[in-house]
């Protein structure tokens, strides 16, 4: 037998074990599985659009030190979501694991509230990613025009929505042919890194080549808010770039070698972004000259852009902007890809409305293509934000964020506040398991609440957050539904479903049946 046939016995196998049977084929190798994180986590494109939560709350202090600081502690959850994604590869991810840990009388309603947080998390990125998508494809109309073109919101949302619709008629073709494009996406971004840390110092004329004083420590405050917390909430740019850890765990039903493959990405890309990202950083610090201001009210409308013109000119700008554009446009692709397996997993275990469709997998491009057009829907509502106004749209970023840490946070203190019996996979922590859990379940609820405050300490109805309504709103909503009389998730819903019964030994331990009839999975890392 081959290793490859060997490998994908074993995922078989272990999959059997968590409690479901194999529907997808395992076409991403272990490269496709970082890229598939890579090209999540977007990094340069990702630079670009959050580069204006950086600017006014520090400047050049917030894009290079904050980086530092916010994604080394950051990197502490990726380690903890890789420990789990080695002992569970599946599709489920956060909200299996959080089932499996979870005391009993819990781990039902848990394991509800982390698969809806997951889901609008995931939601709220496709609409952050695809959102910043738009705002580039004007920012290079801008430029192309000599800054005489400004979009307005109800334009932007129109290229939204079309590239909304472009994501979702990719990620319903074959599964072979999305997992041999993330070789494309992650060449493209790698190379758009080292072009801008290479090119960029030698373009950018002398007037706008900041001195080491400023670049490193310069503290530049035009939010309005204090100066110790404008640069805390300067962390919104390094933590959306490089949010979304569980991203490749949710590829790992097709993913070879996945107890493996899955965890190595995470770590990798991990530390890969958090030193690219800060290398990016410090260039840009360096090369953005010292009206920061202007960078943020320029006719462009995109402080990156606004950057490479000064420096590349317009016919420079506009090529490197084209690369920049690809390589976000790669990046809602990645993300409408992951989020729709989330999506399809939750519904797998029937947690979500017309459950019976989104699980389906198409059989001809083995995808769960209702899935597909789920998360696309959702998010083109999502993105009506933008007509309450700048700031109201601007809310997807932190929405994203914020949901996911409530996912992350409870998964990974009910690992260890739980009833369970973990069993750890080939990627372990060893004797750090525990205290980098506890940082990474200390920080995330923290930057929660900071991200749901608004960008400013003067607000309106349209520049309020609006990522404390959406988070807020849809969590009630979850919770009313779960405890709805007769018919909430309380009297049927039991976590995981398996959809494979195993008779050897290695089969997994079986809870007690649920409403429906089926029973509920433990699987074998957890009671």
């Amino acid at each position: 037998m081959s290793r490859r046939k060997e490998a994908a016995k074993r995922d078989e196998e272990l999959l059997a074990q968590l409690g479901y049977k194999q529907e997808f084929k395992r076409e991403f190798t272990p490269l496709e599985v970082f890229g598939v994180a890579i090209s999540f986590m977007g990094l340069f494109p990702s630079l670009a659009s959050v580069l204006v939560y950086a600017i006014p709350n520090g400047g050049p202090i917030a894009m290079v030190w904050g980086w530092f600081v916010a994604s080394t502690l950051i990197f502490f959850t990726g380690l903890s979501i890789a420990e789990l994604a080695s002992a569970a590869p599946t599709a489920g991810g956060v909200y299996f694991w959080t089932h499996s840990f979870a005391s009993p009388g819990w781990r039902n309603l848990l394991c509800w509230l982390v698969g809806y947080a997951n889901a609008t998390g995931y939601i709220a990125g496709v609409a952050s990613v695809d959102w910043s998508c738009a705002v580039q494809i004007t920012a290079a109309m801008s430029i192309g025009s000599g800054q005489t073109y400004i979009a307005t919101n109800a334009q932007i949302y129109g290229i939204y929505v079309a590239v909304l619709l472009s994501h979702a008629l990719i990620c319903s073709l074959a599964t072979s042919i999305l997992a041999r494009i993330q070789r494309i996406y992650v060449t493209i971004n790698i190379c758009l890194c080292f072009v801008v840390i290479i090119g960029l110092p030698i373009a950018t004329p002398r007037q706008f080549i900041n001195t080491p004083s400023f670049a490193l420590g310069s503290f530049n405050n035009l939010s309005g808010w204090p100066d110790r917390f404008a640069f805390i909430l300067s962390f919104l740019a390094p933590l959306w770039t490089l949010s979304a850890f569980d991203a490749s765990v949710h590829i790992s039903e097709e993913a070879s070698n996945a107890a493996v493959a899955v965890p190595w990405a995470i770590v990798c890309s991990g530390i890969f972004g958090i030193l690219l990202g800060w290398a990016v950083n410090v260039t840009l610090a360096f090369c953005m000259g010292t009206d920061l201001g202007y960078l943020l009210s320029s006719a462009i409308g995109q402080p990156m852009a606004q950057i490479f013109f000064n420096s590349f000119g317009q016919k420079g700008t506009l090529v490197l902007w084209a690369l920049v554009v690809i390589a976000q446009y790669m990046m809602g692709s990645s993300c409408v890809l992951v989020s729709s397996r989330q999506i399809f997993a939750y519904s797998r275990d029937r947690a979500l409305p017309l459950s019976s469709i989104l699980s389906r997998v198409n059989k001809s491009a083995s995808a769960p293509i209702n899935a597909v057009w789920f998360v696309v829907i959702c998010a083109t509502l999502l993105g009506l934000l933008a007509f309450a106004g700048t700031q109201a749209i601007s809310a997807v970023f932190p929405l994203a964020i914020s949901a996911m840490y409530v996912a992350y946070t409870i998964t990974i203190a009910a690992r260890w506040l739980g009833d369970n019996d973990f069993k750890r996979g080939p990627f372990h922590l060893g004797i750090f398991s525990l205290p980098i859990s506890i940082i990474a379940a200390l920080f995330m609820p923290f930057m929660c609440v900071v991200f749901l405050f608004p960008m400013t300490p003067s607000t309106s109805a349209t520049t309020m957050n609006y990522a404390v309504v959406v988070l807020g709103g849809v969590m009630g909503l979850s919770l009313v539904w779960y405890y709805l009389p007769v018919y909430g998730g309380v009297h049927w819903f039991a976590g995981p479903v398996p959809n494979i019964r195993r008779h050897d030994k290695d089969s997994p331990d079986l809870d007690a049946q649920n409403g429906s009839g089926e029973e509920a999975v433990k699987g074998p890392i957890g009671a």
